[in-house]
């Protein structure tokens, strides 16, 4: 008999992380998602009818692939476990706030589904290059892989080899995501510290989040004439550590891993790249990290932490201060 070609069928695979930090970042130039609210449902259903305008066949279900700490779920996961042809699957969450075992479950159900033939497309709504084994692996057994992303505020979020691997390419832009995300002003009214006194106590300046509005170079000198000493006044650690990453992640990306693989395993940053950390450093945050020495050295070991995860080497630390 001759064979016959599978009815189209199609599964949706989201790294829940990546889009989340995409929309974040394009919405509200913030990638952390603690600093909004997602209306995961609402996106799980936009997804899906986008998915059947512009694909043939049926949906399987959609792979929604998140993290919490010790794969315990949230409330926010407990309403997307139960909806319709919706699968979660949970990777762990450490107490750095950083994802594991998300990527591996992904190539694993992708790969799966293709060597079983369950499905004959599958959009892919992830970044990270290692995605790329596991499309290259697919489409040996005829799989179609759609990558979808969300659209960057500048350059890309996505790998160059992904890009390359995957059969089509399409973005959702912020007029797509904008719905579902919501700014948490709440959190940042309980999180805001008190005002601080004119010359703070080391508890009161490094052990929370800095009063607003943050103090501008000229306000800090003008604390240094007034009252002989200087307010290092400044963002948290854990914003800092967390753009760090950010950049060092989105470095990853655009830059490719094997030029950032040359970084390693010396144990400094070469100065200009030093000094382009800042500035990207400055950009997220939005205003100048000149005059807080301990911010700056936070967005290095930020940047520093998501390098020895990817490569597994050891923790280095930057050069000298190019300020």
């Amino acid at each position: 008999m001759p064979h016959l070609s599978p009815l189209p069928r199609f599964a949706i695979l989201v790294d829940v992380g990546y889009l989340y930090a995409a929309a974040g970042d394009l919405l509200f130039g913030i990638s952390s998602r603690r600093s909004y609210r997602v209306n995961a449902e609402g996106l799980i259903k936009a997804l899906e009818d986008r998915a059947a305008a512009c694909m043939r066949g049926e949906l399987l279900r959609v792979y929604w692939f998140d993290a919490a700490r010790d794969r315990v779920p949230t409330i926010d996961q407990r309403v997307v476990a139960p909806l319709p042809r919706v699968k979660l699957r949970l990777g762990n969450l450490n107490k750095h706030n950083q994802q594991k075992g998300v990527d591996a479950q992904i190539r694993e159900d992708l790969e799966t589904l293709a060597r079983h033939g369950a499905v004959t497309d599958a959009i892919l709504i992830a970044g990270d290059e290692d995605m790329v084994p596991a499309v290259e692996a697919a489409q040996t057994y005829g799989v179609r892989i759609h990558l979808w992303g969300v659209e960057p505020p500048y350059g890309t979020n996505q790998a160059e080899r992904l890009i390359w691997e995957s059969d089509t390419v399409d973005v959702v832009d912020a007029e797509f995501v904008k719905p579902y995300f919501e700014l948490d002003t709440t959190r940042e009214e309980t999180e805001e510290a008190p005002a601080a006194p004119p010359i703070p106590s080391p508890t009161a300046v490094f052990g929370g989040r800095p009063p607003r509005p943050v103090p501008t170079p000229a306000s800090v000198r003008q604390q240094v004439a007034q009252a002989g000493s200087v307010a290092k006044l400044g963002p948290s650690r854990q914003q800092m550590e967390e753009i760090g990453e950010h950049i060092a992640h989105k470095w990853i990306l655009t830059r490719g891993r094997d030029n950032i693989r040359d970084l390693l395993p010396g144990k400094m940053l070469p100065t200009v790249i030093d000094k382009e950390l800042l500035i990207e450093g400055e950009k997220e945050l939005g205003y100048s990290l000149r005059p807080y020495k301990e911010a700056r050295d936070w967005l290095r070991e930020g940047f520093w932490a998501r390098v020895y995860r990817e490569f597994e080497f050891g923790v280095g630390v930057s050069g000298k201060d190019p300020r």
